[in-house]
C-alpha cells in the first residue's frame, strides 16, 4: 500500500505537471493570436519557393471550400509552434530537472539548446535550398500543355513532411551523442557502422524526397556528414581520463634502495 507521504508528492507531481502543460499552451495561444492577422501572408511566405518555380501563369488553387481559411491557419499554428518552442522545451526542462543528477543537468542544458538550433536549420536548409531545387525539378519536367497548380493543402503537407524530415535529420549528432553518453553504443561501433549509415542515408532521402537524385542527395549526404559530426563531438566529451594510478615499474635505482632497506637490519 502507498503511504500518505508518496501520494502527497505523486498528486504535486501532477498538479506541476499540469500547470507547465497549460503554461506551454497558453504561449502557444499567446503567439497564435499575435500572428492571426498576418496569416495569409505567412502562407505566401511559406508558399514563396514554389511560386518562384512556377512557369509564367502558374497558381496555387484551393479544391476545398474551407482550404483558403484554414490552410493558413494551420500554417500560423505551425508558426506559433516554433517561435514558442524554446519556452515550451524550458518548461519541460524544469519539470524533470530536479529528478536529474548534476552531470546529467550540465549534459542536459547544451543537448536541448543543440536540438532547438538544429531543427531550425534543418527546416531553414530545406526552405531556401531543397526547396528551390526540388520544384524546379516538377516544374521543368512537367509534360507540355499540363499546368502545374498545386492544391494549398497538398503542399502544406509536402512541406510538413520536408520539414520533418530534415529537422530531424540534423538531430543525428545529438542523437549519436546520447546513443554514446548512455553507453548504448561506443565510438568505435559507430566508426564501424560506416558504410551501413551511408547506405541508410540515401535509402531515406528516396523515401522522403521526390524521385530525382538531386534532392535524395541533397538530404542524404547532410545526413551522413551529421552523422560524422556527432562521432567527433561523441569522441571529445567521452574521451578517457588518464590514469593517474596505472603500475608503473620500478626504475633500478629505486629497485636498489628497496633492496637495500630489505637487508639492511632494523635497530
Amino acid at each position: 500500500m502507498s503511504t500518505p507521504e508518496f501520494q502527497d508528492t505523486f498528486i504535486s507531481h501532477l498538479v506541476e505537471l499540469r500547470d507547465r502543460l497549460l503554461r506551454a499552451v497558453i504561449s502557444v495561444i499567446v503567439v497564435f493570436l499575435g500572428l492571426f492577422h498576418w496569416a495569409n501572408d505567412l502562407y505566401t511566405l511559406l508558399a514563396q519557393p514554389l511560386l518562384h518555380a512556377l512557369p509564367k501563369g502558374g497558381q496555387l488553387i484551393a479544391t476545398e471550400v474551407t482550404a483558403p481559411f484554414f490552410v493558413p491557419i494551420k500554417v500560423t499554428m505551425m508558426a506559433a509552434f516554433l517561435i514558442a518552442l524554446p519556452y515550451i522545451l524550458y518548461q519541460i526542462w524544469a519539470f524533470i530537472a530536479p529528478g536529474l543528477y548534476s552531470h546529467e543537468k550540465r549534459l542536459g542544458i547544451p543537448l536541448i539548446v543543440a536540438s532547438v538550433l538544429l531543427f531550425f536549420c534543418g527546416m531553414s536548409f530545406a526552405y531556401f535550398l531543397v526547396f528551390p531545387v526540388v520544384f524546379g525539378f516538377i516544374a521543368g519536367v512537367a509534360p507540355v500543355g499540363v499546368a502545374v497548380m498545386t492544391d494549398i493543402s497538398k503542399y502544406l503537407d509536402f512541406v510538413l513532411t520536408m520539414f520533418m524530415a530534415f529537422g530531424i535529420t540534423f538531430e543525428v549528432p545529438v542523437i549519436v551523442v546520447l546513443l554514446v553518453k548512455t553507453g548504448f553504443v561506443s565510438v568505435a561501433k559507430l566508426r564501424e557502422i560506416r558504410p551501413y549509415v551511408v547506405v541508410g542515408a540515401f535509402v531515406i532521402g528516396a523515401i522522403f524526397t521526390p524521385p530525382d537524385v538531386v534532392s535524395q542527395t541533397m538530404l542524404a549526404v547532410p545526413l551522413w556528414l551529421l552523422y560524422e559530426i556527432g562521432i567527433i563531438v561523441a569522441s571529445l566529451i567521452t574521451r578517457p581520463a588518464p590514469e593517474t594510478d596505472a603500475y608503473q615499474p620500478l626504475s633500478e635505482a629505486e629497485m636498489e634502495r628497496e633492496l637495500d632497506g630489505i637487508d639492511t637490519p632494523k635497530k
